[in-house]
């Protein structure tokens, strides 16, 4: 009813737009009443929090904000901007707190989540837990609810096909084993993976500590040194945590504390066994032979009831021995069935107990549940009929024990292909971690750079600045760039680019790629968690841990679904019976081998077991997990079911200019003679000139210049004296005694240098192709006209043209003047062009477009370009090469190619219809199950689905999506960009 009447006074007071003043309400007292000012100054200053208010489109809604949070004790003063959809508020924090505040702000109705700054931000760790036992997305629900109550969690995660939780927690307020606590306490198990603090973190074996003593004095030593921020001892396992600044110190340091402390030098640090990821692995390798081995002992136990039930039956000499009567009419086969069933229904299927217990007890229902019920009533049914038969002499009834045990045999058969299935999901992350080389060759420099040593050591034990050597078919060891040495290198692993890249003094490398020929040295700059490598997986981790908003869907259905199923199943059970209590349908329809009653349960039981909410919330995830799994093998980088569901609706794209559509660094594309030359020697003089200059277009030059002397990596150019540099209009020496000029018009003319009219009609032709035109005089003549231009991208003009095919709009929006952006845009076929834009003025136009009804990508270089990035629908980093963690970005493509754009729209689409077609498959099982488990189908024509096939359909319908999500591995890029041929000029 509030927010109703909420909505109303949005409606009349939005009715009078600008004109109805925003109203403030009388700030409540500094403190809360009782309490003195002087207490409250004795308790700490006040503190500022920044909230985030979603869903507030009135002055009104501002109003209702601004009182609900002044109500509040210890509050000193709240505004609220409804035109940002942001609350600051004043507070005591001896009073009231964030939590509380934000609190009050959603109980009136908005959503509110606290915006943290610099500072704060950096006191937020994230924590990773593997949580065991869940099976639906009821149980991520309770498991993400009971997360999201503990306070100090800023957000919280729980992914069903990762089987993992995200928390971002303030580690002030709570600890990642409180974190673990609540989870355990929601009725599953928890496994820590990782916690913020492992982002600079290693751990170490010690040998030869026999003492507590020693390890104190080891912890001391290890305090000491600087950059080291904790030390954490595990005397037991002999092992020592050290959390350390990367900048500062690194792993050797410590080795080296640790074996030169003590007199003796007894002892030995090395690497703990245990690899980062290892736990997570074996976890998984160890799940799924739990799940083997009970499905190949509850086969064990059920086949025999599965033969005495269903075959034996047949073969006359068993069937008498089977229907020997031991008391009254209880048979020899009723006892067997019953010996076997009863381990498979209380040992083997014990999991099903505990997560029925589990679920219930937190007031949720999940598919133990209906497992558990539709196995017990087959199972004390079954009971019921065995002991009336042995207390009755004439009581003829049939059991269902087949039903019980095949029943939980074919559901772990299920979740043994499901839980090997979603291991595969995952393949992308173990593949990219696999990456990094085991060990790596350290080089010992003398101060002239010469090396003196060579050591082989774990890859691990790198530190920041060491010099590592790469030799031909190993892979590099870390991030750093090339001190010394020739080479390509294959990036393919990381990037996805497939041609080598060629290095050479200078340039940079990632870890994890390939050297294919020649030998390098490298300088280490980025080690462990902050190489390339090391955020290419995060990224992914948190990529498939965040849910597609399409994923409600499925988390909406599974709240009432579970209760839905067992109305229906004891509906189902009900109709039957009465039915056949009063004679509804006839006698014939009922098997000879049960009576009404029986044959109603079985109806009942089939419903029940049929239904599977397990396949509804597998449905999204696994296609995400695969897809920015693929993605990242693209060299895509994909953050999330988020960016992977706008990004299948775009249909317009925006581009920047500058580095996106082209390369992003002048480079000369043209040279026109007007005198007789040898060109070698014309570059020689001009490079001579312009290696004195630090302005980009003689870098150009230069760089130019050097192709006529490839043999040289540094060549050596004649002399330049008498430099001057004229600003802004260009560069003047001599050169082996001739006088060098070279710049632009108006130079020409202050020195008296005559144009001549081929010179000046060059000029005007390189101007009208969006090139910059430079004269070069030599001994006051003209001798030359050079184009330098910041060249289209290749394959800038084709990838236009295929998203026109694919009914996409192209719009160049460019900080460049509107002269140079008509004239590349015309070039690559883009008609709409917005220039002179500054980086806001990008995002207005991103949201004008929004407007109009356009779902927008912005494609950027992710610098000038964040704000109009952050206001599309789909932001898409370009060129990030190996800084790839850009915040405003949803996509980063991290080859710098603009074929990847479409590449990305073509691989969420693909993603998209898997999860529309994983969404028909679970759906349409239960749907389509249903009514014919209930019997729908059984009066026409006679067919009914047993329990124990009703059983196996459910295990299959988990299969048959996590399967479905697992084709998208084969996902191959548009045969359109295959066949591209890129015409564009070659880049050195």
């Amino acid at each position: 009813m509030a927010a109703k009447l909420l909505a109303l006074a949005c409606i009349r007071n939005d009715s009078y737009g600008d004109l109805s003043p925003r109203p403030h309400y009388p700030s409540m007292p500094k403190y809360p009443k009782g309490v003195s000012a002087q207490e409250t100054s004795l308790e700490g200053s006040e503190a500022k929090a920044m909230f985030s208010v979603i869903g507030m489109t009135c002055s009104a809604c501002a109003g209702s904000v601004e009182k609900a949070v002044k109500r509040l004790p210890g509050i000193r003063e709240a505004v609220v901007d409804v035109l940002n959809n942001r609350a600051q508020v004043m507070f005591y924090p001896s009073f009231v707190n964030e939590e509380t505040i934000r609190e009050a702000i959603e109980d009136v109705g908005f959503q509110a989540s606290l915006i943290k700054d610099e500072t704060n931000e950096k006191s937020i760790q994230v924590c990773r837990i593997h949580i065991n036992g869940m099976t639906c997305t009821s149980c991520s629900s309770t498991v993400e609810q009971a997360l999201q109550a503990i306070r100090g969690v800023q957000k919280a995660q729980v992914a069903l096909a990762t089987e993992e939780a995200e928390i971002h927690y303030d580690p002030k307020a709570v600890s990642h084993n409180q974190l673990m606590k609540a989870i355990e306490d929601a009725g599953f198990e928890a496994i820590l993976v990782s916690t913020g603090e492992d982002i600079s973190k290693i751990d170490l074996q010690v040998d030869g500590v026999k003492t507590g003593n020693s390890m104190r004095m080891l912890e001391n030593s290890l305090q000491a040194l600087p950059g080291v921020q904790a030390v954490d001892v595990s005397t037991e396992i002999k092992k020592i945590s050290v959390s350390y600044k990367p900048d500062i110190t690194g792993p050797r340091n410590f080795i080296r504390v640790i074996e030169s402390t003590g007199s003796s030098r007894r002892f030995k640090a090395t690497i703990f066994p245990e690899g980062e990821g290892g736990g997570r692995e074996t976890h998984k390798k160890e799940e799924i032979k739990q799940y083997f081995r009970s499905f190949l002992w509850s086969l064990i136990f059920t086949i025999p009831v599965f033969l005495t039930s269903m075959v034996f039956m047949y073969i006359p000499g068993i069937k008498h021995g089977l229907d020997t009567k031991v008391v009254n009419m209880l048979t020899v086969g009723e006892i067997m069935r019953w010996v076997l069933s009863t381990p498979v229904q209380f040992i083997i299927g014990r999991r099903f107990y505990t997560g029925s217990y589990k679920a219930l007890r937190h007031g949720s229902a999940n598919m133990d549940v209906l497992i558990a019920l539709g196995t017990n009533a087959a199972y004390f049914y079954s009971v019921y009929t065995v002991l009336r038969a042995a207390t009755s002499p004439d009581f003829e009834g049939t059991d269902f024990f087949e039903t019980s045990a095949m029943l939980v045999s074919f559901i772990l058969l299920g979740k043994y292909l499901e839980v090997l299935a979603k291991g595969k999901t995952s393949e992308a992350i173990a593949k990219l971690m696999n990456l990094a080389p085991e060990t790596a060759i350290l080089l010992t420099l003398d101060g002239e750079g010469n090396v003196i040593c060579e050591e082989e050591i774990d890859s691990r034990l790198i530190q920041k600045n060491d010099v590592i050597k790469i030799i031909p078919g190993a892979k590099v060891a870390s991030d750093g760039f090339v001190l010394w040495g020739q080479s390509h290198i294959n990036e393919s692993m990381v990037t996805g680019e497939a041609r080598p890249v060629a290095k050479r003094k200078g340039d940079t490398v990632i870890g994890g790629t390939v050297n294919e020929n020649g030998v390098l040295h490298i300088k280490a700059t980025k080690v462990g968690s902050e190489s390339a490598l090391a955020q290419i997986v995060r990224l992914v981790e948190s990529a498939q841990m965040a849910k597609a908003p399409v994923q409600k869907f499925a988390d909406r259905i599974s709240k009432y679904f579970v209760p839905l199923v067992i109305i229906l199943s004891f509906s189902t059970w009900l109709a039957w019976f009465l039915a056949g209590k009063f004679h509804g349908y006839p006698e014939s329809w009922i098997p000879s081998s049960m009576d009404r009653f029986e044959l109603a349960l079985q109806f009942g039981i089939s419903v029940m077991v049929i239904a599977c909410p397990c396949a509804l919330g597998l449905a999204t995830p696994t296609a995400v997990m695969v897809g920015t799994g693929v993605g990242a093998s693209q060299g895509v980088l994909i953050k999330g079911g988020q960016a992977l569901e706008s990004a299948h609706k775009v249909n317009c794209i925006v581009f920047d200019k500058t580095g996106t559509l082209t390369v992003g660094k002048p480079v000369l594309v043209n040279t026109r003679l007007l005198k007789n030359m040898v060109l070698r020697e014309f570059y020689e003089l001009l490079a001579a000139t312009e290696v004195n200059s630090e302005h980009p277009l003689a870098k150009a030059i230069v760089e130019y210049a050097k192709k006529f002397r490839e043999d040289e990596e540094n060549p050596a150019w004649p002399e330049a004296r008498d430099f001057v540099s004229v600003t802004g209009h260009g560069v003047k020496a001599f050169v082996r005694n001739r006088e060098i000029i070279v710049g632009n018009k108006s130079l020409m003319l202050d020195h008296n240098i005559a144009i001549p009219a081929d010179a000046q009609d060059m000029l005007t032709e390189t101007e009208g192709m969006a090139q910059t035109g430079i004269f070069v005089s030599i001994d006051g003549e003209v001798t030359g006209v050079l184009a330098i231009s910041d060249p289209v991208k290749p394959g800038a003009q084709e990838v236009i043209s295929i998203l026109k095919s694919m009914n996409v709009r192209s719009i160049m929006v460019t900080g460049d003047n509107m002269g140079t952006a008509s004239s590349i845009a015309r070039q690559i076929g883009i008609e709409t062009v917005v220039a002179e834009a500054k980086p806001e003025q990008k995002a207005e136009k991103v949201k004008d477009l929004q407007a109009a009804g356009y779902a927008v990508a912005m494609v950027g270089d992710g610098i000038n370009d964040s704000p109009a990035l952050v206001a599309a629908d789909v932001g898409m980093a370009i060129g990030a090469g190996t800084d790839i963690a850009i915040e405003a970005a949803d996509i980063v493509l991290m080859k710098s190619n603009l074929e990847d754009v479409i590449t990305a729209i073509h691989l969420s689409q693909k993603t998209f219809s898997r999860i529309r077609l994983n969404y028909i498959w679970a759906l349409g099982y239960n749907i389509l199950g249903i009514p014919v488990a209930a019997g729908a189908l059984f009066p026409s024509t006679g067919f009914r689905l047993p329990p124990w096939i009703a059983g196996a359909a459910m295990a299959a319908s988990s299969v048959s999506v996590v399967c479905c999500s697992l084709l998208l591995k084969n996902y191959k890029r548009p045969k359109k960009l295959e066949n591209l041929e890129i015409r564009g000029i070659k880049i050195e």
